[in-house]
């Protein structure tokens, strides 16, 4: 019985589907055609168009395979490109950092002072970093600065007053040697490179935009030279938590030291003399488990000034520091001979003090970015004159747009006092925009 209804079904399916062919529509004007003439039955009519149907959807699906293929490989081939791109720029560091100001002040004179209002581009930084090799880096600085005068760049017919130029601060070749002895992380710059002074103070005063530190303030060396200069961690590194929270910036846990030779003349002048002076940065911490934060340092050079009859140029400075997560405090003096483009080979002194209170940190808000600094220098140009020194007075207010001594904005009033009768004051207040990436 169950055999017989199995043969029911199977005859009923049969009859059914047959009766879905006899009833399909043909479509196709050529098969209607040859059915209607009797050239063709309408079961090979409809056969026909299945075979046909048949043929389109496997070449769509040929289609839909070439272009899957095609797909995979482009993709494949842009993948490839990207990763060649990549490769090509593994190794390279990219910086920018740069100063926009706004200046109304009045410039000292004999008689009465010279007033300004201006829109500065004060300085503007754009720096490459490649390491070609684990040992062995290669940087470029390229320094964009405001042209002040035509005498300044030798070429006074072409009218470059005020024109903004760009020229080359730093480009050296980084050697980066294995640790030895009581000496972490050695390294040595060749080519122009970092002078031993200017890179260490200006990573306790983060305010290099409100202008120069102290000694080139008072034009007596800048921060690169064309030559060699060795740097060194003294001991291990300090603690990840100290370096996190207060600095990471020559965490040597005893200090840290470099010394160089080079040619004299500064990154923006040429060598005249054959003189190749030296210099040398001691930086002791003595007491890295207690007050961490306390530095003392010594920096010295000894050569001649930059001009063709080589005048006297030494300098001693001597110089203390404490750094915190809630300030920062320095105090240096300094006395030596001449000055590095050799102008002169007076005998010279004078002391700084700075400090920065980091608001930011003592008071914990999220509207709280903000700090304060002051400054204050003595110097003394020429020490067997009478009334020839003068006293620099700086005050400022900075705001943080993102992360502390980033990109922040400055609002400070700079005044110098000048002991020379006759002689007036300069004043200044400047807003200074920061941008650094």
């Amino acid at each position: 019985m169950k055999k017989l209804s199995l043969v029911i079904a199977a005859l009923c399916s049969f009859l059914f589907l047959t009766g879905m062919v006899m009833a399909a529509e043909i479509t196709d004007p050529i098969l209607k055609k040859l059915v209607e003439k009797g050239i063709l039955t309408k079961e090979e009519a409809i056969s026909v168009i299945q075979e046909m149907e048949q043929e389109k959807s496997q070449k769509v699906q040929k289609a839909d395979e070439k272009s899957t293929a095609k797909a995979t490989e482009t993709a494949t081939t842009d993948s490839k490109d990207l990763d060649k791109i990549a490769k090509a720029l593994k190794g390279f560091k990219f910086g920018l950092l740069y100063y926009l100001s706004y200046q109304n002040g009045e410039t000292g004179d004999m008689d009465n002072g010279t007033g300004y209002s201006q829109f500065v581009i004060k300085r503007g930084y754009f720096r490459v970093t490649k390491e070609l090799l684990p040992w062995f880096d290669a940087h470029m600085t390229l320094d964009v600065t405001t042209v002040k005068d035509p005498e300044e760049t030798g070429d006074a017919p072409n009218n470059l007053d005020g024109s903004i130029a760009m020229r080359i601060k730093y480009l050296y070749g980084k050697f980066k040697l294995p640790d030895f002895a009581f000496f972490t992380k050695p390294f040595v710059e060749v080519g122009a490179v970092h002078m031993p002074w200017l890179d260490f103070e200006e990573h306790i005063n983060f305010y290099r935009l409100q202008d120069t530190m102290f000694i080139e303030r008072n034009d007596n060396f800048n921060s690169a030279d064309i030559g060699i200069t060795f740097v060194t961690l003294l001991g291990e590194e300090m603690p990840k938590e100290y370096q996190e929270k207060v600095s990471s910036y020559y965490p040597g846990r005893y200090g840290s030291m470099s010394f160089g030779l080079y040619n004299g003349g500064g990154y923006h002048a040429s060598e005249k003399n054959q003189n190749k002076p030296f210099e040398a940065r001691l930086t002791l911490r003595p007491l890295p488990d207690v007050i961490p934060g306390l530095q003392f340092s010594y920096f010295g050079i000894w050569g001649k000034g930059n001009q063709s009859n080589a005048p006297t140029w030494t300098v001693n400075n001597v110089f203390g520091s404490f750094e915190s997560r809630y300030v920062n405090l320095t105090g240096q003096y300094y006395w030596g001979k001449g000055q590095q483009n050799g102008a002169n080979a007076f005998d010279k002194d004078g002391y700084s003090f700075y400090t920065e209170l980091k608001l930011y940190d003592t008071f914990k808000h999220s509207w709280n970015r903000f700090s304060i600094i002051g400054r204050y220098d003595y110097f003394n140009p020429n020490t067997d004159v009478d009334d020839s020194d003068n006293n620099r007075y700086i005050a400022g207010f900075a705001y943080y747009i993102d992360k502390p001594n980033k990109n922040m904005v400055l609002l400070d009033y700079d005044t110098v006092n000048y002991a020379k009768k006759g002689l007036s004051d300069d004043k200044r207040v400047q807003l200074t925009l920061q941008v650094a990436y």
